[in-house]
């Protein structure tokens, strides 16, 4: 494995007991950093994050940690994983300090004073530490969020995997916990799944796009943004045109804007002079993957 993939993924597929294919074939190459997985709800990404975090084995495929095999040597990759699911159970009534106390012996620190400071320490590091003496059922979603990563890092874990974090959280919140995963992921790599573009657009040096269970396409956000310039189009129409316009050309995206739409379609070429030529961003990277103009010929051979 190249030395700068950390996290190898090959040729991954499950399909459920009622006939549902989760994932088919997927396979990645994951380095250190943030690595963000984009997809719609439903696209397979808890399914592959809780493969991941060895909470269900694939039916077929591999996959490597830092020498760990995932799948066989589940053990192994526990003792320096962290994952923070889409929901999770807490002890609403239980103060924060305690709770992170409860779970720090769960994961085997017995050492009571080392427990007292690395609870000290990961309060401090998720912002929580003022709060330190409130139940944690009062808290907010993103103090909720925040003590769940504070959870995920005890043991110093190389492998971090948040499943739609910010979902839910109010502006200000999800730039403090976006802020923290970006502080995080220097030292290990940190998977975020989510179907929020900014998400990905503003931490994630790489990315794949993911839906009905297959990889869309993959590499740099700047670099797949740079491969749309020219082949993005839009237009400012009635909405009673709208039918009109899909009929005629390949809509990727739609938004209201004053009573009007704005509308980006995907185009090769010039597609007449009710469109104007704009600079493509990750959303529109996207939407045209999900709607099929870009897909797995788009993918990096490098990566």
């Amino acid at each position: 494995m190249n030395q700068d993939k950390i996290l190898s993924i090959r040729n991954i597929s499950k399909t459920y007991a009622h006939g549902v294919q989760a994932l088919h074939n997927i396979s990645l190459e994951l380095p250190m950093g943030m690595y963000g997985l984009l997809g719609p709800n439903g696209a397979g990404k808890s399914t592959l994050m809780r493969t991941l975090a060895t909470l269900q084995d694939p039916d077929e495929g591999e996959i490597s940690f830092m020498g760990i095999d995932v799948i066989n040597q589940k053990e192994e990759l526990r003792k320096t994983l962290g994952y923070l699911p889409q929901e999770f159970g807490l002890y609403a009534k239980a103060k924060a300090e305690d709770l992170l106390d409860y779970f720090a012996v769960l994961k085997g620190i017995t050492n009571k004073a080392k427990r007292k400071e690395l609870t000290e320490s990961l309060l401090k590091q998720t912002n929580l530490w003022e709060k330190r003496k409130h139940k944690v059922g009062g808290f907010s979603g993103g103090m909720k969020q925040r003590f769940g990563v504070a959870i995920a890092l005890l043991g110093n874990p190389k492998l971090l995997i948040v499943d739609e974090p910010t979902a839910g959280l109010d502006p200000a919140e999800r730039v403090r916990f976006l802020n923290l995963l970006s502080e995080l992921g220097e030292n290990s790599v940190v998977i975020l799944s989510t179907h929020i573009v900014e998400d990905v657009s503003e931490l994630c040096t790489k990315m794949a796009i993911i839906n009905e269970g297959e990889i869309l396409s993959e590499g740099e956000p700047i670099e797949l943004v740079n491969n749309l310039h020219g082949r993005i189009w839009r237009s400012i129409i009635q909405k009673n045109a709208f039918d009109t316009i899909t009929n005629q050309h390949s809509v990727i995206s739609t938004r209201l804007l004053s009573g009007k739409t704005v509308v980006h379609i995907y185009s090769e070429a010039n597609p007449g002079s009710n469109f104007e030529m704009v600079t493509p961003d990750l959303e529109d990277v996207y939407f045209s993957a999900i709607n099929g103009h870009i897909g797995k010929a788009s993918l990096n051979p490098a990566l």
